[in-house]
């Protein structure tokens, strides 16, 4: 089933660094990839056995700018994916030598665990609570 829960905008040095990122060292598939002009590309991926994922990946330009907030869950607010197996994403993305900021975690609208990506960006890995 197709369904998209996360649309997230995130500002990289540049767009194949971010896709070799996702999709090449966290291994996400890549469903969709539209250029939209103006230093702007949408790209729709999935983590592994997980829901689709959409990040709009803009190139900062000058100065790094501060990533736009994308999703708000639970009353935190920042970027998430969502997975639909949190044992297997977490130990997936471990292997592939992820930084975790911090142990899962519970909470009440699901499993967390705090990552960072390259770009200087926090994510959540997020299995919501069923």
């Amino acid at each position: 089933m197709r369904q998209t829960i996360a649309r997230v905008a995130v500002l990289v040095p540049d767009y194949d660094v971010g896709i070799a990122f996702y999709c090449g060292r966290l291994g996400f598939d890549l469903i969709e990839d539209t250029d939209l002009g103006g230093g702007k590309r949408w790209v729709l991926v999935r983590p592994r056995g997980a829901s689709e994922t959409a990040l709009l990946i803009a190139r900062a330009e000058g100065d790094r700018q501060s990533a736009a907030i994308g999703n708000q869950t639970g009353g935190r607010v920042g970027f998430f994916l969502f997975t639909d197996d949190f044992a297997r994403e977490h130990a997936a993305m471990l292997a592939a030598g992820v930084e975790f900021l911090e142990t899962p975690r519970h909470e009440a609208y699901g499993t967390v665990a705090v990552f960072t990506d390259p770009f200087g960006n926090r994510w959540d890995l997020l299995q919501p609570a069923s």
